[in-house]
């Protein structure tokens, strides 16, 4: 029931906010709806439980299509859009006809988002009509009428492409269940799920050439000699998760970011949602735009790249998981070290190299570096809601190279697929920025 009270209070701030009988009275702040639009999707992603590839996908197409209308609101602002992979020209507003571009970008974000996946669409919906008709108080009919046809109509030539980017055909492939093969990835303990979207490097980037254009140099080959490097990286590992401070137990948690974490508690089982980790950056995105007073196209862009950057770096760590199919510390700890041994963090479901959160840190914060400069200096509350925990950093890259040390220390990833992990997806976001001429 969370994500119901939660779209309410949302839509009564607005109608508080913006409500008025008499449309001349009728104030709405163009930013502040961009972030409720984005905030009332994370909470529906949270409430459906996507896996973070699939958030990632969600969060990239709908806020594309909101850049890409409300983009008119400034003059000289650049279809972002038509620099990608695959998408077609996109569509114009009339000459000399008056729109409101929020309430387009509005559109057209819900267009896409009722459409790309999601299961909560009456939760949407409700939160649409709602907003939509204080912008109905606001407006005069044709004003009206012409920017939801205009939002609608960029939704629609969106979902062109997010059609045939190749995600509807891999859902129907068949599942990836591991190999008991030396040093290959097997479903780990206490729950032994299947591997997580086996076929996301099939899916058409936004900016990459193909998800395989930059992939990483193999990890360090598997051997059972103790003086080899990979035994010093699972001993590191164990030793490390042995001899937690409480610091490192923090940081761990606060970037645990699992969208589904089973708990056990004796015989019973349940599982606790939380925001995902391409969630996580978003919230940061958030903040960064709140904190400079960004006007709309410009918050509208920070969330696009952001999003771009996070999906681009998911497909890209996904093709080196399942080419490299890495075995995950928690199986060679209780092969070789204990056999009972858990690390702090639950292991997700699918192969360990390289580190996927470190990747999509590496992409967010080298996008939000270029977009918000460097040593931006924030305090990060976007996962309070859920976690109770809130952290201050310097500037985006340590907020991402935290993130990316927090596998380790959670005992879910070699230190070597963590470096690896971020310096990638760093690089996965430089060729973002370049192909739209942002460096």
């Amino acid at each position: 029931m969370k994500i119901f009270i939660y779209s309410i209070q949302i839509l009564l701030c607005c109608t508080l906010l913006f409500g008025c009988k008499e449309k001349k009275n009728v104030v709405i702040n163009d930013v502040d709806v961009l972030h409720q639009n984005q905030d009332q999707l994370t909470q529906i992603i949270i409430y459906d439980v996507f896996s973070p590839p699939v958030a990632s996908r969600i969060y990239a197409y709908t806020s594309l299509a909101s850049y890409e209308a409300i983009r008119f609101s400034k003059q000289a602002a650049p279809s972002i859009a038509e620099k990608l992979n695959g998408f077609k020209t996109m569509p114009q507003p009339e000459k000399d006809k008056q729109y409101n571009y929020t309430l387009a970008a509005t559109k057209a974000f819900c267009t896409v988002a009722f459409n790309i996946r999601i299961f909560s669409d009456t939760v949407l919906h409700h939160y649409e009509d709602s907003l939509e008709n204080v912008f109905k108080e606001a407006l005069p009919q044709d004003v009206y009428d012409r920017s939801v046809a205009f939002g609608d109509t960029i939704g629609k030539t969106i979902l062109m492409r997010a059609k045939k980017d190749m995600y509807k055909e891999t859902r129907g492939m068949s599942k990836y269940l591991g190999s008991d093969a030396d040093g290959k990835w097997r479903p780990t303990s206490p729950d032994y799920f299947d591997g997580i979207e086996p076929y996301w490097r099939l899916i058409k980037p936004f900016s990459l050439d193909t998800s395989s254009q930059f992939r990483p140099a193999p990890p360090f080959a598997f051997s059972k000699d103790t003086n080899s490097t990979f035994h010093k990286m699972v001993k590191e590992v164990y030793t490390t998760n042995k001899n937690l401070n409480d610091s490192e137990i923090t940081i761990a948690k606060y970037w645990d970011d699992n969208p589904f974490v089973m708990e056990h508690s004796g015989h019973l089982m349940f599982a606790n949602k939380k925001i995902t980790p391409g969630g996580h950056w978003m919230g940061i995105t958030a903040i960064a735009c709140k904190q400079t007073n960004a006007d709309a196209v410009k918050t509208a862009e920070a969330y696009c790249l952001t999003a771009i950057s996070l999906l681009d770096g998911f497909i890209s760590c996904w093709d080196a998981k399942y080419t490299y199919e890495y075995v995950r510390p928690v199986t060679e700890i209780q092969l070789e070290i204990e056999k009972d041994w858990l690390p702090l963090l639950q292991t997700p479901p699918f192969p360990e190299y390289t580190a996927g959160h470190a990747t999509i840190s590496g992409s967010a914060s080298t996008v939000l570096t270029a977009e918000f400069g460097d040593n931006f200096a924030f305090h990060d509350n976007s996962d309070s809601a859920y976690i109770g925990m809130t952290r201050d950093f310097t500037s985006f890259i340590q907020a991402g190279k935290e993130a990316s040390i927090s596998r380790l220390y959670g005992g879910i990833h070699y230190r070597a697929s963590i470096d690896t992990g971020f310096a990638h997806g760093a690089i996965v976001a430089n060729n973002l920025l370049n192909k739209i001429g942002k460096k």
